[in-house]
């Protein structure tokens, strides 16, 4: 009888093909939930991260002095402050070389976007496994729904007298399926909808910085005071 099966035992005792629908999303739900706790942590760092740069960035410190501390720690930069990095070091190296004001400008908005683009593609990394997860395992999980149904109903053919309760065993390991599915999609659409608004959210930021960044070059390249000066009367 159907209702003398745990669902542990209509795992084991369902059909090959329904076993290897469930293990695979067994581990599919593992990845996501991998992936969802590893870029729940990794978007927090990000937007800590923002915070305290922007913080230090807008203190009216001097732009140069910040660029050499950062550089000489020879750490790896994320973030906003790989985009400053990146931008104040072409600007400076275009500087030393004495490029005129439009080429200097359009040499450090260059390395502020490569770096803004790699940003961005750190941040999204493995959204996409998220989002193939949550659009596919629905449709997994009715595949062996239908094969597990299929397969009750063909072990009939050699049955005088069909019982429901002949049935039911194969109809509840089927439904299992449908239910793995579910649980393994329903989790990773939730994680990646939020997971790519924040990274929507973070991009933004990234992209404002550059366009104030680019500001402050511009009003220093053209002479109207040192980098600090012009950041603090930007941001005023």
């Amino acid at each position: 009888m159907a209702g003398d099966l745990s669902p542990l035992e209509l795992v084991l005792n369902a059909s090959f093909i329904v076993q290897i629908v469930m293990a695979l999303l067994l581990l599919a739900s593992v990845v996501s939930w991998s992936i969802m706790l590893r870029k729940r942590s990794e978007l927090r760092r990000a937007r800590a991260d923002a915070d305290r740069f922007e913080e230090v960035f807008w203190s009216g410190g001097d732009l140069s002095a910040m660029f050499k501390a950062i550089d000489q720690s020879r750490r790896v930069t994320k973030g906003m402050e790989s985009i400053f990095e990146q931008g104040f070091r072409e600007f400076s190296r275009l500087r030393q070389q004495g490029v005129t004001q439009g080429p200097l400008l359009e040499g450090a908005r260059r390395g502020m976007k490569v770096a803004l683009l790699k940003e961005s593609d750190r941040l999204e990394h493995s959204l996409s496994m998220l989002a193939t997860i949550g659009s596919t395992s629905p449709y997994v999980g009715l595949f062996g729904t239908v094969w597990g149904i299929m397969n009750a109903f063909h072990g009939l053919g050699n049955v005088q007298q069909a019982t429901l309760a002949m049935v039911a065993p194969g109809i509840a390991e089927a439904l299992i399926a449908t239910a793995m599915g579910l649980f393994a999609a329903i989790p990773a659409v939730i994680a990646y909808n939020r997971y790519a608004d924040q990274v929507t959210r973070i991009e933004t930021r990234y992209d404002t910085f550059v366009e104030e960044l680019s500001s402050i070059l511009q009003r220093h390249a053209s002479g109207r005071g040192t980098p600090a000066a012009a950041a603090s009367e930007a941001h005023a």
